[in-house]
């Protein structure tokens, strides 16, 4: 499917992934007929809206709402192509202790946007997922696994509609909110750098990647796909000396609901699992796979594959970790 004169809404679409979304769309994509930024926060949109301002990009929509309530997101996607469902509350530690908040966005949100898309005749619903969300421990990840099971299943319920889900499953983004290298350089500037465990590892990816998996399911998924880009990893410790090698280290000990390891896809899901260019795809156990494997000229992985940040074969090293903070964090 082509972005020429399509409408497209995204969900949480004032976060790190909907930002540079737009930045994209804007770019290289300005004959889209509408681009609506759905999200809760007004002020986040006001800022939004000086940068992108309706006079000179009049295909921008600014959209207040909550995935929570229905009814607004029925209202949202009145006449819309299709739904990039970014929402979600995702904070670890903040999830063990408000887990219903968590599930109220996370699961009923997802839901909801399922029900939404279903009646107003969406065409492409893709869903953002986490690697937390494989095998997981903490509450965060079994809300977001949970949202990736409704929406491979909603294709089952679609009927005779023309509606794919899809959802595109990825790593630490390089740079977002929250995430451990802005952390790490805002304590660059006490000397100290906090490391849970010496032999942590991470998958990564930048923003500009992730929006580029998006765009690739929009284009090729069939409906029914996890998709997993192949990406390197790195230590903890090995970012903390490409952020500042001159640091002291504080070795504070793993968080209550965190891994040493991350994973992408188990060794139960590699039963199911293709592989084709830069990507994996989890397929539902429903799925005819020879459809799936001449569509993405795929090949199957081998029994018990697992795509862990531990055992991966790509490495970022210090001095690749430095350039890509460079270039990818502001």
């Amino acid at each position: 499917m082509e972005l020429h004169d399509k409408s497209i809404l995204v969900t949480g679409g004032t976060g790190s992934f909907g930002r540079k979304f737009l930045e994209t769309i804007t770019k290289d994509f300005p004959t889209v007929r509408k681009l609506v930024i759905f999200s809760r926060d007004e002020l986040k949109q006001y800022e939004l809206a000086q940068k992108y301002p309706q006079t000179k990009y009049p295909f921008i929509r600014y959209f207040l709402g909550d995935v929570r309530d229905l009814s607004r997101l029925k209202r949202a996607f009145h006449e819309i192509d299709i739904v990039i469902h970014a929402a979600a509350l995702k904070q670890v530690p903040a999830a063990e202790y408000n887990p219903l908040e968590f599930i109220k966005t996370n699961i009923h949100g997802a839901e909801n946007v399922i029900d939404a898309a279903l009646d107003c005749n969406v065409k492409t619903v893709i869903a953002l997922s986490t690697d937390k969300a494989a095998a997981p421990i903490n509450l965060y990840g079994a809300t977001k696994l949970c949202s990736d099971k409704l929406f491979v299943a909603a294709n089952n319920f679609a009927g005779t509609k023309r509606i794919r889900f899809a959802v595109v499953r990825y790593g630490n983004v390089m740079g977002s909110r929250g995430s451990v290298i802005p952390f790490f350089l805002e304590k660059r500037k006490e000397g100290v750098i906090p490391i849970t465990h010496k032999d942590m590892t991470r998958f990564n990816i930048s923003l500009e990647d992730g929006v580029n998996l998006v765009l690739f399911a929009i284009r090729n998924a069939i409906g029914g796909e996890v998709f997993v880009p192949k990406i390197p990893s790195y230590k903890i410790g090995t970012l903390a000396q490409a952020i500042c090698p001159d640091c002291k280290i504080d070795y504070v000990g793993i968080r209550p609901g965190e891994k040493l390891h991350e994973e992408m896809i188990t060794e139960y899901d590699s039963y199911n699992t293709i592989e084709f260019s830069d990507y994996y795809a989890i397929l539902p156990h429903w799925a005819q796979k020879e459809k799936y494997r001449k569509h993405y000229s795929a090949t199957d992985v081998d029994p018990g594959f697992r795509y862990n940040s531990g055992t991966n074969a790509q490495w970022l090293s210090a001095d690749e970790l430095k350039e890509l903070i460079d270039k990818h964090v502001e």
